[in-house]
């Protein structure tokens, strides 16, 4: 990416809807953060009694058929059923009349870690138990990472450019970086985003589980499980969620006068190239993502007001995030607030960016920014201002949102005040 070339239209943000374990609803769950409150709990789906993590991030109060019509819910993943909930909600929020003007001019971009794989399991399941003659033959396209973009898209009749992306826990920010592009660069008028992951079931915490991933001493206290930036931090938290966005050109959204939360003046991506898991302990691919996405923003360090952090609460990821924050800020990171969304909703893998994206455009828009929880004795070298444990009024201006996953992929945006 060579900086300052990015002489494109401007995306703003008009519209957002979430389905998180704190709720199914922005103003729910906006709320949820502002008070610290964690959504992590014993999980209440399947028996857990077997696995040595018990805990998660399960959403509470989501049934698909209050979004969707029955027939159409039972074809789909639960992942494609929250990303579709939550970019209907979005749609909503930014007050796009359907049918929406000119399909060509409306694009998509979903993304997801893993899709729909608690329907390839429950598939594999029926195949090994009945036999070939009883698998549904809706198994294997519900359980494609493409699906839940070709709904949304079906749903809203959007006939442009249309982008499936999987970059493990840079899903969700790569996502709404090039639903962003699309627009920036003339391909579409307004694009529907989201980020989205279901996998709590058995089969993937087992999987994690044998990763040394997760957490194994809070089962009896879960809301304390995530514990980002923190000494006793163990493992991420297992947890599903969607968010979803309506961004679409300023001159798009002045023309319906539609209210604006924050513009997306830039992003990047970049891959450490270390390990198959763990990230890079010399930070620099996620320095490298953060330099990248600032020249792409024309938008110098001392001019970033706040971080909404990846903050996984993973002992490696944690560390390399705090000092890839130095090395990019120096003596200024020490003044830059900076929090996990993590700490109260767990990590929902592939929707992480997206939901974070949603915080770091109300952020700017409502002018307050939400706590670290669990922050209760610091890491020696995590030793920035993390927000611990209570809310703060800020007059936010430009924020950078980073997500580091698996595999070494990294990405960031930067979105700014209007």
């Amino acid at each position: 990416m060579i900086p300052g070339t990015n002489s494109h239209r401007r995306a703003v943000i008009t519209g957002v809807g979430v389905t998180t374990p704190l709720g199914s609803n922005v103003e729910a769950f906006w709320q949820g953060l502002l008070d610290g409150r964690s959504g992590i709990r014993k999980i209440q789906r399947f028996d857990v009694r077997d696995l040595p993590c018990q805990i998660a991030g399960e959403i509470p109060d989501f049934e698909a058929t209050d979004h969707i019509p029955a027939k159409e819910a039972r074809r789909m993943s639960r992942s494609s059923q929250i990303a579709l909930a939550a970019v209907q909600m979005a749609v909503a929020d930014a007050g796009l009349e359907e049918p929406l003007e000119e399909p060509e001019r409306v694009g998509v971009s979903i993304g997801t870690g893993m899709g729909g794989l608690d329907r390839a399991v429950a598939g594999a399941r029926i195949f090994w138990k009945h036999g070939v003659n009883k698998v549904n033959p809706f198994t294997l396209p519900a359980a494609a990472p493409n699906m839940s973009a070709f709904h949304v898209a079906d749903r809203f009749g959007a006939l442009g450019p249309s982008k499936s992306i999987v970059t493990a826990c840079a899903t969700g920010t790569q996502t709404v970086g090039e639903a962003a592009e699309m627009v920036r660069t003339g391909r579409a008028d307004v694009v529907l985003t989201a980020g989205t992951e279901a996998l709590i079931h058995d089969f993937s915490l087992a999987g994690f589980a044998a990763m040394r991933a997760l957490p194994t001493h809070y089962n009896d206290d879960p809301e304390r499980a995530s514990r980002p930036f923190d000494n006793d931090r163990e493992g991420f938290v297992f947890s599903e969620g969607a968010a979803g966005m309506v961004i679409e050109s300023l001159e798009n959204a002045q023309k319906r006068g539609a209210h604006m939360y924050a513009e997306i003046v830039g992003h990047a991506s970049s891959s450490d190239a270390f390990h198959m898991t763990a990230p890079d302990p010399s930070g620099a691919g996620a320095l490298r993502a953060m330099r990248w996405a600032l020249e792409d923003a024309q938008i110098s360090p001392d001019e970033v007001d706040y971080i909404n952090a990846h903050g996984t609460s993973t002992p490696a990821n944690d560390a390399v995030e705090t000092l890839a924050i130095k090395l990019l800020f120096g003596e200024q990171a020490y003044e830059i607030p900076i929090s996990s969304t993590k700490s109260m909703i767990g990590h929902p893998m592939g929707a992480s960016g997206a939901i974070e994206a949603v915080v770091s455009a109300l952020t700017i828009d409502r002018g307050a920014i939400h706590p670290t929880v669990n922050l209760e004795n610091p890491d020696p070298d995590c030793d920035l201002d993390y927000v611990p444990q209570e809310a703060r009024e800020a007059d936010v201006r430009v924020v950078l949102s980073n997500s580091f996953g698996l595999g070494g992929q990294n990405a960031c945006l930067v979105l700014r005040k209007i």
